[in-house]
């Protein structure tokens, strides 16, 4: 089911502070609104800043805090605690093991760089669905954001996977105001969604997501918080399950453009929770004396 983590982990894509004093609705239809906010996030998604920050994901069984930092290789991250508690010896020589593994092997980084790229161009196509795949209305204005609902275009065909599932739903998205950018969404399955005539597999209705984001910087919004809540079968009669929230905070700026081992040196060297000037000196003076 590698095309529904791709989609979450796309919406892998609200900050009351950043939804500020909207008093009446625009004038422009909700379509166009919709679309010229997914004009900004595509064009902020090729020009972001990067960005330190910590997860804690909240699965079944586990609870796990991860820190996490972003490079142009994609995001690498060191698990720092599992259920509240910090790691055993061993379990921190296997998290030190693995994230050695990826920047001494050419091989590991190249397969993790396309992965990267691959889950880059899903997060395009699938924002890229929000203006043509649905149908909106204004639903009024919420803490300074304009608030839509939203629900499936009939006229409108579904011709991949990733498509067919996002087509499926139906529900309510947030929009700042004085930015255009997407502060909240909510999604929910309204029927099931087979692949195969059923028989490859299925995703129950009923389903449902909330992604909910923060603004960082000047030009920067990310992800603050994120569940998804899925269940289905897959091939074999083997169920899916998608239970999933996943909380992002701390965000600190890092230096543009700085590869995967840097990453691992800033999560090796550096405090998560202290000033990094003296960090970013040395990455930025790496980065000059290689150019």
């Amino acid at each position: 089911m590698r095309y529904l983590l791709g989609l979450f982990g796309v919406l892998i894509l609200a900050q009351r502070a950043g939804c500020l004093q909207a008093q009446q609705l625009p004038s422009i239809p909700p379509s166009q609104l919709v679309r010229e906010v997914v004009y900004n996030e595509l064009h902020d998604h090729d020009r972001h800043g990067y960005w330190r920050y910590w997860i804690e994901r909240r699965l079944p069984k586990v609870t796990r805090l991860e820190e996490q930092v972003e490079t142009a290789d994609g995001p690498v991250a060191r698990l720092d605690q599992s259920n509240g508690h910090p790691l055993d010896a061993a379990e921190r020589s296997a998290e030190e093991g693995r994230l050695s593994g990826l920047i001494n092997s050419p091989v590991e980084q190249a397969r993790y760089r396309q992965q990267y790229a691959d889950d880059e161009k899903r997060i395009g196509r699938i924002v890229a669905l929000l203006p043509d795949a649905f149908l909106y209305e204004y639903a009024g204005e919420e803490n300074g954001c304009y608030r839509l609902r939203f629900r499936p275009d009939p006229n409108y065909t579904a011709r991949s996977i990733e498509a067919r599932i996002f087509h499926a739903m139906s529900g309510e998205l947030w929009v700042s105001e004085r930015y255009k950018r997407l502060a909240r969404l909510d999604g929910r399955l309204d029927e099931n969604v087979d692949f195969g005539f059923g028989i490859l597999g299925r995703l129950n209705k009923g389903g449902s997501f909330r992604l909910q984001r923060t603004r960082v910087s000047a030009t920067d919004w990310k992800t603050e918080r994120l569940e998804v809540h899925m269940s289905g079968r897959a091939v074999l009669f083997k169920t899916i399950a998608r239970e999933t929230v996943e909380l992002r905070s701390g965000f600190t700026a890092v230096p543009a453009g700085i590869d995967l081992a840097q990453g691992v040196w800033l999560l090796d060297h550096a405090p998560a929770d202290g000033a990094l000037a003296s960090a970013t000196s040395l990455i930025v003076n790496r980065q000059s004396v290689s150019r």
